[in-house]
């Protein structure tokens, strides 16, 4: 079993007397390993620290400490199968799979590093003669990252990047479900040789969390977590001002056209349904489908779906994996059984298999309706609500009928439905004839109560800084 301490100032902390979080492999239910839990002392430390190495890290070029992102990206890439076995084991994905999380993770670090050259400022004209206004953009201080469970590398990675790039330091706070990753990642940092204090992650509980988020020194916090946790980051941020960047919950729609490939459109829908058991924030959540084509899609998505086999990935890579915890599985299978006492049809799945792991089985309902809860709430996990619309313009409306606005798409090969959608959906990414993938050069921002701020891309980039306008008199 793994014994993991927190790291702080590129040394692994010696602790003594502290409590302990267990991780468990959700595939078999066993103890994988035993964390230390930081205290409230360990974090006021740690944020001292991040705000010291701040101090001489935002004076290195840019072209400098992209350097030392670059170098941070090949150690993951030689460290690759290393943290994909670690990340396996906590979270139930393939080894496949967790070493290709890594790979996309060392991707997006030198994406960043590649903006070493390429942080702008502005020249404004000014009303008075002889002034120049200059708009200088400048790093914020110490971030504190607060990294989910499912997707835990490349997540980790996704706010570090571009918080060091643009001369941040960091705290962070991986998920207590999949933290032994994070410590993996932590050996790469030292071997990478990145200054002492830079980046510092220790694993807390929530009590311990709010004590490094509220910290005076804290400038930003960034959060991908559900709409609560990002409520109380909010709470947070109201201490000191703290700036927020918050990718919460989803419920994507997926548009069904008459004319759209159906075979593809529901192998893709699958794909994204059970993709890590539906533990994505762009999986698609509800599915539109057109009432001319209702009997042929349903049950091309049911042939697709009972198709998907589920069990051990260590045993069988190609199976769907197990969900974080038995929690998350019974919060799903109740959702599902409320949906059928509603008015539901269980067209496939739907209940708890015997044995250990967290499996819950690919799960089809129709019937349902605009305002049920499997249609409003986020499910997390594999079960796929089906509705019908008849026109373009009712998909647009029950689409945008939501609290949500994080991601969506069409199937369709008429050009002009697929502009009307794009021009009128409430949701900050919109995928035509594919399933959502967060391309990092794009900009992954939600909507609504899908969050503030973003990642990914400039603008990702730029999130991570603040502006200082120079008014300059000659």
């Amino acid at each position: 079993m793994r014994v993991e301490r927190n790291f702080v100032n590129n040394q692994f902390q010696e602790t003594v007397g502290h409590e302990t979080i267990a991780v468990y492999n959700p595939e078999n239910e066993t103890q994988i390993a035993q964390v230390t839990a930081a205290s409230s002392k360990d974090v006021l430390e740690a944020v001292a620290v991040a705000s010291q190495a701040q101090r001489t890290w935002r004076r290195l070029t840019s072209i400098e400490r992209g350097e030392h992102l670059k170098k941070l990206a090949d150690k993951l890439v030689e460290h690759a199968a290393e943290i994909g076995r670690v990340l396996a084991l906590e979270s139930g994905k393939s080894i496949e799979d967790a070493v290709n999380e890594t790979i996309y993770a060392a991707d997006i670090t030198r994406y960043h590093a590649e903006w070493a050259r390429r942080i702008e400022g502005e020249i404004i004209p000014s009303d008075t003669p002889d002034e120049n206004l200059l708009l200088h953009r400048e790093p914020i201080g110490v971030v504190a990252c607060l990294i989910p469970f499912n997707y835990p590398v490349y997540t980790l990675l996704r706010k570090i990047a571009p918080a060091l790039i643009t001369g941040n330091t960091v705290v962070v706070r991986p998920s207590n479900n999949t933290p032994c990753s994070a410590f993996a990642i932590a050996q790469a940092i030292v071997e990478a040789e990145l200054p002492a204090g830079v980046v510092n992650i220790l694993t807390m509980d929530h009590a311990t969390a709010e004590t490094m988020c509220t910290h005076p020194k804290v400038g930003m916090i960034t959060l991908t977590g559900s709409v609560g946790a990002g409520r109380k980051v909010l709470e947070y941020s109201q201490v000191n001002i703290a700036k927020s960047s918050l990718e919460l919950g989803g419920k994507t729609p997926a548009v069904v056209a008459p004319d759209a490939n159906l075979a593809k459109a529901a192998r893709e829908i699958v794909a994204s349904k059970t993709s890590n058991c539906g533990q994505l924030c762009t999986a698609v959540e509800r599915v539109y489908v057109h009432e001319s084509i209702k009997s042929e899609f349903t049950m091309l998505l049911k042939q697709e779906m009972e198709s998907v086999q589920y069990g051990p990935r260590s045993q069988e890579p190609n199976n769907m994996g197990p969900l974080v915890n038995e929690n998350a599985r019974l919060n799903i299978h109740q959702m599902v059984e409320r949906a059928i006492d509603d008015g539901a049809h269980l067209m496939t799945g739907g209940f708890i298999p015997e044995g250990k792991g967290h499996f819950y089985p690919p799960t089809i309902l129709t019937n349902c309706r605009q305002d049920m809860e499997i249609v409003q709430e986020e499910i997390f996990g594999p079960v796929l609500p089906i509705l019908t619309y008849k026109t373009i313009e009712e998909a647009i409306e029950l689409a945008n009928d939501h609290q949500f606005g994080l991601a969506s798409l069409i199937y369709t090969e008429s050009y002009r439905d697929a502009m009307q959608v794009a021009n009128n959906i409430e949701a900050g990414e919109f995928y035509i004839n594919r399933i959502p993938a967060d391309p990092y050069q794009g900009y992954h921002q939600g909507w609504k109560r899908s969050g503030l701020g973003g990642d990914d891309g400039k603008h990702g980039m730029l999130d991570y800084t603040q502006t200082r306008l120079v008014v300059a008199k000659y």
